[in-house]
């Protein structure tokens, strides 16, 4: 086998001009037609949209020369390799650059500048029904993928069956996929691309469309092609998925890569940032806060032991949740409470304040900081998010707010082995995960 990487990327740029709208919606023939009328200035017009003639790139690049306005920069002198059999993480915030580039590794798109290798066979899911023609049915498109991928015949049908069972799209499998859901397509996309055993995987953010039991499935599967040595690409804004799959993880940002390291501190950094879902929220002017003429929500913070603001919070550590709020009139038995919810949606726990110095006690007016406790080694991985409230317990029984997604924080498990999850490396499901005690009887035969 060779030492070579599976993926080398050098100084890539990619260069896009705006301002300059085309017609998709015309015919060939209509096109033909209309740069036949006017020659000269429609080969000016698409020139301009697609050539970069008239720009300096190299100095551009080197940062010697500015961007002209009509032009933006989608991937920015970018450098990396990926060394055949690791799970490499891509994460950053929408517009980064991540799709560009997975779209030049793809050959989708072709760079402006600079150079990629691809050694190995590549298979992409990088949007709905990425490589699929709609007038053909699933079972067509099934084998016109793999022969894209250069597999016989063969080859395929000898997994065919296992992508049809992975999609569960058996019911429609002779039906053209232009009438399949988007979760339809979805679910058979990412079995053709993962079952024509390919030596190089990208996936995108496109399996958030599917439902949760499907994205589980995904998940396994692609933890599964990394054991087998095969190579991911695999871009996800779901952080815990990115630190538990993968070897290795970039983040990029304005079109470069800007960290590049362990999953754990990459991750770690990134949400530092502020560029990941952020675990405080405040509002400033009361008269737009949730709440009403007698409580009124003014902040919402996730902390760790040191009272700092957590974005990530290690599985085996304790967090706080603090609601502050301001009382505005006097005489009421306020409860402030949480819910936590994971990102299936499902309700983790509810949290009412049993803070003995206020339970059952009328508060005066002013602000409060109620803060609860959250022990180590309970949650599971995953993004977590907080529905915050007030009750009034009297002299009435009501809601004075609710406030949904308050906000979110990421639950990370480091894989040091003193964890719930002890020496198991593998995805553990629940919504919780608490730590145990464990006893063994044993006798000798």
């Amino acid at each position: 086998m060779s030492s070579k990487p599976a993926v080398s990327v050098e100084n890539l740029n990619k260069f896009y001009r705006i301002g300059v709208a085309v017609d998709k919606s015309e015919s060939a023939v209509a096109a033909l037609g209309k740069f036949l009328r006017s020659p000269v200035s429609n080969y000016k017009k698409y020139r301009s949209l697609y050539k970069f003639n008239d720009i300096d790139l190299e100095a551009i690049a080197a940062g010697n020369r500015p961007l002209p306005d009509d032009v933006i920069w989608a991937v920015r002198n970018m450098n990396f390799e990926v060394p055949r059999g690791e799970v490499l993480g891509i994460i950053g915030h929408n517009g980064a650059g991540k799709s560009t580039l997975l779209k030049i590794l793809s050959r989708i798109t072709t760079p402006t500048q600079g150079r990629v290798e691809i050694r190995g066979r590549i298979s992409s899911l990088l949007e709905v029904g990425t490589g699929f023609h709609n007038e053909l049915t699933g079972r067509e498109n099934t084998y016109l993928n793999g022969t894209i991928l250069g597999m016989r015949k063969k080859e395929v049908d000898r997994v065919f069956d296992e992508i049809v069972d992975f999609s569960g799209v058996e019911k429609f499998l002779d039906t053209p996929v232009k009438r399949y859901s988007t979760g339809m397509k979805v679910r058979l996309a990412f079995a053709v691309a993962a079952h024509l055993e390919p030596e190089i995987l990208i996936v995108d953010e496109v399996l958030s469309v599917g439902d949760a039991e499907f994205q589980r499935k995904c998940m396994d599967k692609m933890e599964s092609i990394g054991e087998a040595g095969r190579t991911i690409l695999f871009v996800s804004h779901n952080m815990p998925a990115v630190t538990r799959m993968c070897n290795r993880v970039i983040t990029v940002d304005h079109g470069s890569v800007v960290a590049d390291g362990a999953p754990q501190d990459v991750v770690s950094q990134y949400l530092k940032s502020g560029q990941g879902k952020s675990s405080y929220a405040e509002w400033p002017d009361q008269a737009s806060a949730p709440g009403g003429d007698i409580v009124r929500l003014r902040s919402v913070s996730v902390r760790d032991e040191k009272s700092d603001i957590a974005e990530s919070v290690d599985i085996r550590r304790p967090c706080f949740v603090e609601i502050e709020f301001d009382c505005l009139e006097g005489g009421h038995v306020l409860l402030p409470s949480f819910s936590l919810w994971n990102e299936e949606g499902t309700v983790i726990f509810n949290a009412v304040d049993i803070d003995p110095e206020w339970r059952g006690r009328e508060r005066p007016v002013g602000r409060y900081i109620a803060r609860a406790r959250i022990p180590g080694n309970l949650l599971t991985e995953g993004t977590m998010s907080i529905n915050t409230a007030v009750w009034e317990w009297a002299p009435r029984r009501r809601t004075e707010f609710l406030h949904k997604d308050s906000v979110t924080f990421h639950v990370v498990d480091n894989l040091d082995g003193d964890s719930a999850r002890g020496d198991y490396i593998g995805n553990l499901r629940g919504a919780v995960r608490p730590m145990l005690d464990w006893s063994t009887d044993y006798a000798a035969k």
